[in-house]
């Protein structure tokens, strides 16, 4: 298993010993509150229900001209939810209130008052998938509430078919006006309709100048029409004219007379008799070149033969070409003419086709708004007597299924529902309480506890409820856990010399005097001889346990010359001696820190095998801080789940400050129990039979200390016996 599942295992089992540790308190919990869900549920009135169930009807309270069905789709929906919400309102209620008098039938002073606890008595529940209202009133009285259950549906309806009514009333009057404003909006559209078609000339469904008058939306097209057409056609033909015949005049007048001549035979010449012209004046002029190459002169009488004739010729044509040129002239202005005639006369015919045009515009656009008013008009008109008929004809708002009757058994309080909901809530706080106190528990609760914080082992754990082991005969389960604790204290002494031991604890009523004389007695059971010194001169109790006198003590050694002999006892138990307090000092610190308590710990360090010191606590008291500095090693008892955590760090401060040595620490009073974590400590205590204790109990110590009989004594102490068995006596 890896680290996240050790780590929910520990949470796992950590929180279950919460519970384990405080079930009483949980148990407590879960009564007390359990108790109190069942004594409110029985002192509750029995109430009876009336219940109705219907169905709220999709009507629609606006009415729409125009046909928005998405919209109202959409809006469904909220309209279901705001109906619902309206069963609740004052609106609906107070005729209910009114109806069935229950102001007077409830003694009430006001109306308000008695909408109040209508409201207070009244449930109302809705399905999100249909459009299905439960109705629910609450009542002591069965018939009450099922009248109630129904007024409040009735008087729902009631209220939703007069708003109904009303709204469609006052739609209709609305509509009515807006029909009327139609109508006149139509009249004057007619008004100016008429205006147009007689500014456009328009007689009937005629038009001047021929054709029908076209419908709305369509195009003109008429003779006139046609007559502009064709004498744009016939401009566009003159200025083509006048363009090309300027050109052919320019092009010729740049030419000289031979040019003429020469390029006469391409031009467009009237004369048919120019080409025949133009053919002989060639000839001549060929057969003139074959003469002047043959080597005749100008003046050889073929050679002037040739030149008239081609004078002659050539004065032929270049008349032609003149009377060609001046014949472009006049077309060239007949041209422009004519251009200009085709011009003006199409302008004016231009401008009077545009204004007539313009005035057909505003007859078309007249006829279409009186189209469009009309067939506005014909909806409005046709919604109003749909409207006017459905106000005739009341609809249901809702549909009951369900009418409320009289019910034989009160519906509440539901005992079930009220005593489960307090036995889960007291289980809850008792469960939360629990771990409440538990985090904010700091005491020590566990061994891991005192080791990670003191950095010291834990010697031994001892159960709840041990009693003093001298005072019992045969074999008791109870004293294994001192043998536990013996010999962790063997194996944790680093010097075998440091035999004494002072127990302390952090404050009062922890055990520590019980658990000392306890360790005592396994100790000297144990071969050990043991001195067993009460030093807590504010609180003795060790004489108590022995039931012994402490008139007689370590006072009395402290402050007069008596001997060690005269003061300490035996004990009932074999290796066992006593030394009581004595009479309590008015200064216990002083004495304690004198130095025949030196000499007398020094001396008893080499009578006994080991010396064991009651302290009184440490925390508010020098006394143990001084027995801490003397002793060899300090052992703090530690009641479980009673000291914080903090309070034993100081404990151990304390000690160490005074220059102590903490050997261990004792956790007392453990619920073995109830606390699992400590069963494995103590469930093997009860294995034993009486028959094997004398073998448990009667084991040997692991080293004795006979050297400690030729110590030397101390000076002004009892002499130290010249020798003494594992069992014999010390003085």
């Amino acid at each position: 298993m890896n680290d996240a599942g050790h780590e929910m295992q520990r949470q796992a089992v950590d929180s279950w010993q919460v519970i384990r540790n405080r079930l009483g308190l949980i148990s407590l919990s879960f009564l007390l509150v359990f108790a109190t869900a069942a004594i409110i549920t029985y002192i509750m009135p029995r109430k009876y229900r009336g219940r109705v169930e219907m169905k709220i009807e999709r009507l629609t309270n606006k009415v729409q001209v125009f046909n928005r069905g998405a919209e109202e789709f959409m809006a469904g929906d909220v309209v279901i939810k705001n109906e619902f919400e309206s069963i609740t309102k004052p609106e609906t209620l107070y005729p209910v209130v009114d109806k069935l008098e229950l102001q007077g039938r409830w003694a009430l002073p006001t109306r308000q008052a008695a909408l109040a606890k209508l409201r207070s008595n009244l449930d109302t529940q809705s399905s999100v998938r249909s459009d299905f209202v439960v109705i629910e009133y609450y009542d002591q009285d069965p018939a009450l509430a099922a009248e109630v259950a129904n007024a409040v549906a009735s008087s729902y309806m009631t209220q939703r078919i007069d708003i109904e009514s009303k709204q469609k009333s006052e739609a209709l009057e609305r509509m009515g006006k807006q029909i009327a404003e139609q109508e006149q909006l139509r009249d004057q559209a007619r008004l100016k309709m008429q205006e147009a078609k007689k500014k456009a000339g328009i007689v009937g469904d005629w038009m001047p100048g021929g054709g029908p008058s076209i419908t709305p939306g369509a195009t003109i097209q008429t003779t006139e029409d046609s007559m502009v057409v064709s004498r744009e056609q016939a401009l566009l033909q003159a200025d083509l004219e006048v363009q090309s015949l300027s050109a052919e005049m320019e092009q010729l007048s740049s030419l000289s007379a031979d040019d003429l001549v020469t390029r006469a035979s391409g031009l467009r010449l009237e004369n048919p008799n120019v080409a025949s012209m133009m053919a002989k004046y060639q000839e001549l002029l060929v057969a003139r070149e074959g003469l002047v190459q043959q080597g005749l002169g100008r003046r050889h009488p073929q050679v002037q033969g040739i030149d008239s004739q081609v004078s002659k010729y050539k004065e032929l044509i270049s008349g032609e070409t003149k009377g060609h040129l001046q014949g472009l002239a006049s077309r060239l202005e007949a041209a422009k003419k004519r251009r200009e005639s085709l011009q003006a006369f199409n302008e004016g015919a231009k401008k009077d086709l545009l204004d007539q045009q313009s005035a057909f515009n505003e007859y078309k656009t007249a006829k279409d708004e009186v189209t469009y008013i009309e067939a506005l008009l014909v909806k409005f008109k046709e919604k109003y007597s749909e409207t006017n008929a459905d106000l005739q004809l009341v609809k249901s708002p809702a549909t009951i299924y369900a009418k409320a009757e009289v019910e034989p058994r009160p519906t509440k309080p539901n005992v079930a529902v009220n005593l489960s909901l307090g036995a889960v809530l007291g289980l809850m706080f008792g469960l939360g309480l629990a771990f409440f106190l538990e985090y904010m528990d700091t005491t020590v609760k566990s061994l891991d506890d005192v080791e990670r914080f003191l950095g010291v082992p834990v010697l031994a754990v001892v159960p709840k409820d041990v009693g003093v082991l001298h005072r019992t005969s045969g074999f008791n389960p109870d004293a294994e856990a001192y043998r536990i604790l013996r010999t962790n204290i063997e194996f944790n002494r680093r010097n075998p010399e440091a035999n004494c031991i002072t127990v302390t604890s952090g404050g009062a009523g922890e055990g520590k005097s019980t658990t000392l004389c306890n360790l005592a007695t396994v100790c000297a059971q144990g071969g050990y001889s043991v001195l067993l010194i009460d030093a807590d001169l504010r609180r003795p109790s060790l004489h108590r346990l022995f039931d012994v006198s402490n008139a007689t003590g370590l006072t009395n050694y402290l402050m007069t010359p008596a001997r060690l002999e005269e003061v300490v006892m035996r004990t009932p138990v074999d290796n066992l001696y006593f030394l009581p307090s004595g009479l309590l000092p008015a200064d216990s610190a002083g004495i304690l820190n004198s130095e025949r308590m030196s000499e007398l710990i020094a001396d008893v360090k080499s009578r006994f095998d080991l010396v064991l010191i009651d302290s009184p606590p440490i925390l508010g008291v020098s006394d143990a801080s001084v027995l801490a500095n003397e002793a060899d090693m300090t052992m703090l008892v530690v009641q479980h789940r009673k000291l914080p955590r903090h309070m034993l760090m100081r404990v151990k401060q304390t000690v160490e400050n005074v220059g102590g040595r903490v050997l261990g620490v004792v956790l007392n009073n453990v619920d073995v129990r109830s606390d699992s974590q400590y069963q494995y400590y103590t469930s093997y205590y009860t294995y034993y039979t009486p028959g094997n204790a004398s073998a448990a109990g009667g084991e040997q110590p692991r080293r004795r200390r006979s050297r400690r009989a030729e110590a030397p004594a101390v000076a002004g102490a009892p002499s130290a016996p010249a020798a003494k068995s594992p069992r014999g006596d010390i003085f």
